[in-house]
């Protein structure tokens, strides 16, 4: 009987195990009919001619067209069969639409989105654009959902979440340029506001003081660093009088958690002929965002003729953003671009002010207007739709109240048609330094520091996208617009743009700080410029670097040393001292693993991260003492994010003034050495070692699909491989966190394409079962140069029109 009973649990077990992997296999096969077409033909009668995709080794296509309009839609084809989920959240993200395939966890995210009404303004510029755009952005369209259909069955990501891909529309390339403008500038809003709020309850004084214009760490191309302002006087602010100070408020002493202060920006540097090893000029390039499962660019080779008998060819190669037809970055041959956020002023708080008699009405400079009212549904996936009463003025949406109560309108860049257009796919064809520097003035996209070279060996700095002519104000803080003496009027033209051409040095450097002054400066304004340590130093690996190569361009991109911290780890050791040390045996270890700390940020490094961790506590601790008024406002209120607040901070731990001391303790040697001994309690916690509180502990890349973060069974399928990595989220060239770092690197000399190198995370592929999904992951980890132009064809794959063998000889097949 218990044979028997053995012998029918194994043929049990036995059934189980082939219906597992049975499912197992119907899945994969399932999943593998997602897996784009790389070789063979294709007709798509849309085509007026035959279109050739070459990849490489890399899954990098070369795309051949004929024309542009068959080109874009080509480009469509092969963004939709590679990335056609990634498109469908970007879009999706700045309509406030994801809440409708993916649930309730997002729709706070769709409600905040929604208030901008990017769909209207994407419909709008559509509507507006020139014949030209809208004929790209219908062939870009329809090349996407004819790629879409072209799979064999939809994308991975539908059948996990059980949905229909919804087909792309010509206003969804505007929305996924809407997601770029939240990434990079969705945070500006809140910045003036804190600043605002600053202004409101702290002497005036003291609001200089914390909210300085510049440090020493400025770096800009034209001008000098402005200098933080005096630190004020007891009869200004005294930390221990009750008056000013709200003990309640303040938070215990070492549980602040730290603030890193990482903002999507960028790297980018250009070097004329005459300071190169082969007198061509060079561009480097890599930009920072957050990085995530799959890649947010896509490398691409555009090729097409640019004269009616074919006999002169067009070639752009770089990387282009899925949803968009467009290589954003990259070089044509005569030149080659590259940006970084611009962290100029391109939004603006205004104070509404509601009419006395008619709370519904607000005051405008032709008098009481009503407020618009738009109801926005919001289709929630597994619940009921919402309704969102969006509320709008002249100036932009209601975004929230202030301290006072009253209402506060957003007026962005993003909300006019002029945000997006397709002036950047001009870039493409561009032949000289000067055509290139007008296209980027004209290009409607979120502002960006455009640093070009061309093929003479010249080099040129100005700003990419619109800027807004502003009058009666500076931007800075927030204000009423009521009685119309500050305004917006209008956009710069070309010829008002800040421009830097053929620089006296032969170098420009840009890192998403300060980069002019003066009446420059007064056109971009200030929407918080970083720091600028990280330009500083930029800065000086380029003027201590003759006869430059593209290998100097990538030791500069992979510069590690931690320049910046240098006087913060003066300080630890400073602070621990023997007497110190004999109180707490702690304190010792802690101070041989900072004086040994290899001034980089290594993977391998304690000290680093002991540093780095020391002065992140005393900015919090200092940021929770400073800004009390403002917190009694608002609890959660802190500087620790501004981006100057270096300055004012370091100026108060050299001088020690005793006005301006935390309450909570007898001196500043105390404050400091309580600080050390946090960092020593959070490394050694739950008994941990403090030789074991590694930077790469900490510094491990966690890079992960949207699916994964949801599903986290689904980790190992679908994220790449967890690396320590070097590098920090700011203040030295190489950017890097455990989700956040360089999207690309690139550095090359137009006309020399096939001597650059360019590498990125991840790979070209969506499809977690192609040979490209991440591929290309271990160069870009690695720093290692990868080259710039596509590699050998391995696959080739023909896009023909409909019955028409006539054209496709003249596309060379």
């Amino acid at each position: 009987m218990r044979k028997r009973v053995l012998k029918i649990s194994a043929i049990a077990a036995a059934v189980v195990v082939v219906v597992v992997v049975g499912l197992g296999l119907w899945v994969r096969s399932q999943v593998a009919r997602s897996l784009p077409r790389l070789d063979g033909e294709i007709t798509l009668p849309a085509l007026t001619a035959a279109v050739v995709v070459e990849r490489d080794g890399l899954g990098i296509p070369t795309i051949r067209a004929v024309n542009r309009i068959d080109l874009a839609f080509a480009t469509g084809f092969v963004h939709a069969q590679d990335r056609f989920f990634q498109m469908d959240l970007l879009r999706r993200n700045s309509a406030g639409e994801l809440a409708e395939i993916i649930g309730s966890a997002v729709r706070d995210a769709d409600r905040g989105a929604r208030v901008n009404r990017f769909r209207d303004v994407a419909q709008r510029m559509l509507t507006t654009g020139s014949t030209e755009d809208r004929s790209l952005l219908e062939a870009y369209a329809d090349g996407v959902n004819a790629g879409l259909a072209s799979l064999g069955n939809k994308p991975f990501e539908y059948l996990l979440l059980g949905e229909e891909p919804t087909p792309w529309k010509p206003e969804d390339c505007a929305l996924v340029m809407f997601s770029m403008y939240l990434d990079l500038q969705g945070g500006d809003y809140a910045d003036e506001a804190r600043l605002g709020l600053m202004h409101d309850l702290l002497p005036q004084p003291m609001f200089d003081f914390l909210a300085p214009r510049g440090t020493q760490w400025d770096a800009p191309i034209q001008g000098e660093a402005f200098d933080v302002q005096p630190i004020p006087g007891p009869e200004v602010f005294d930390t221990r009088k009750p008056k000013q100070m709200a003990r309640n408020l303040l938070a215990p002493p070492g549980s602040l958690p730290l603030t890193d202060n990482f903002h999507p920006g960028s790297n980018n540097w250009a070097v004329s002929g005459e300071h190169t090893a082969d007198g061509g000029a060079l561009l480097a390039d890599d930009m920072h965002l957050g990085i995530r499962v799959p890649h947010i660019w896509y490398r691409a080779s555009f090729v097409w003729p640019t004269s009616e008998d074919g006999g002169i060819e067009q070639r752009v190669t770089g990387v282009s953003l899925p949803g968009t037809p467009a290589i954003i970055v990259g070089s044509n041959g005569h030149v080659a671009w590259g940006f970084t956020n611009s962290e100029g002023d391109w939004v603006d708080v205004v104070i509404v002010e509601t009419d006395p008699s008619d709370q519904d009405s607000y005051l405008t400079p032709d008098g009481p207007r009503k407020f618009e009212h738009h109801q926005e549904t919001i289709k929630i996936k597994g619940a009921a739709d919402e309704t969102l009463d969006v509320v709008s003025t002249i100036w932009g949406p209601i975004r929230d109240h202030d301290h006072k109560n009253r209402p506060r309108a957003i007026r962005w860049v993003a909300h006019d048609t002029a945000a997006v257009n397709m002036g950047l796919m001009r870039m493409e064809s561009a032949q000289t330094l000067e055509e290139a520097l007008r296209l980027a003035n004209l290009s409607g996209s979120p502002a960006q520091n455009f640093v070009v070279a061309d093929d003479k060996g010249r080099i040129a700095w100005t700003i990419l996208g619109r800027v807004p002519r502003r009058v009666g104000f500076d931007g800075r803080l927030p204000g009423s617009w009521a009685d119309g003496s500050r305004r917006w009027d209008g956009y710069l033209t070309p010829e008002e743009y800040p421009r830097i051409i053929d620089p006296e040095g032969g170098r420009l450097w840009t890192a998403n700080a300060r980069v002019v002054s003066g009446e420059l400066l007064d056109k971009l304004g200030d929407g918080g410029y970083d720091l600028g340590a990280r330009a500083q130093q930029i800065r000086d690996d380029l003027l201590a670097t003759e006869q430059a190569t593209e290998a100097d361009m990538l030791r500069i991109q992979l510069d590690d040393r931690a320049v910046f911290l240098n006087r913060w780890r003066t300080l630890l050791l400073d602070t621990l001292t023997p007497e110190a040390i004999d109180a707490d045996p702690h304190r010792g270890e802690l101070r041989e693993l900072v004086d040994n700390w290899g001034e980089h940020a290594s993977i391998n490094s304690v000290g680093f991260r002991a540093v780095r961790a020391f002065r992140l506590k005393l900015i919090a601790q200092l940021s929770d003492v400073l800004v009390n008024p403002c917190k009694q406002a608002d609890k959660s209120f802190s500087i620790a994010k501004l981006d100057r607040t270096e300055g004012p901070v370091w100026r108060l731990v050299s001088e020690r003034p005793e006005h301006l001391i935390d309450p909570r303790y007898e001196s500043w040697d105390e404050l400091l050495l309580s600080a050390a001994d946090a960092v020593v309690a959070d490394a050694t916690s739950d008994g941990a070692k403090l030789a074991d509180y590694t930077w790469g502990k900490h510094n491990t890349t966690k890079i992960q699909h949207p699916l994964s973060l949801a599903v986290p069974l689904l980790s190992r399928w679908l994220d790449m491989p967890a690396r320590a990595l070097p590098g920090d989220s700011d203040n030295m060239p190489r950017i890097q966190g455990p989700a956040v770092g360089a999207s690309q690197r690139m550095a090359v000399s137009p006309g020399h394409e096939s001597e650059g190198y360019f590498h990125m995370p991840c790979g070209q592929s969506g499809h977690p079962l192609s040979p490209h999904y991440g591929d290309a992951h271990d160069a870009w980890a690695d720093g290692k140069p990868t080259p710039f132009l596509p590699g050998p064809t391995l696959h080739k794959l023909v896009l023909k029109p409909a019955a028409s063998k006539r054209i496709e000889s003249e596309a060379g097949l």
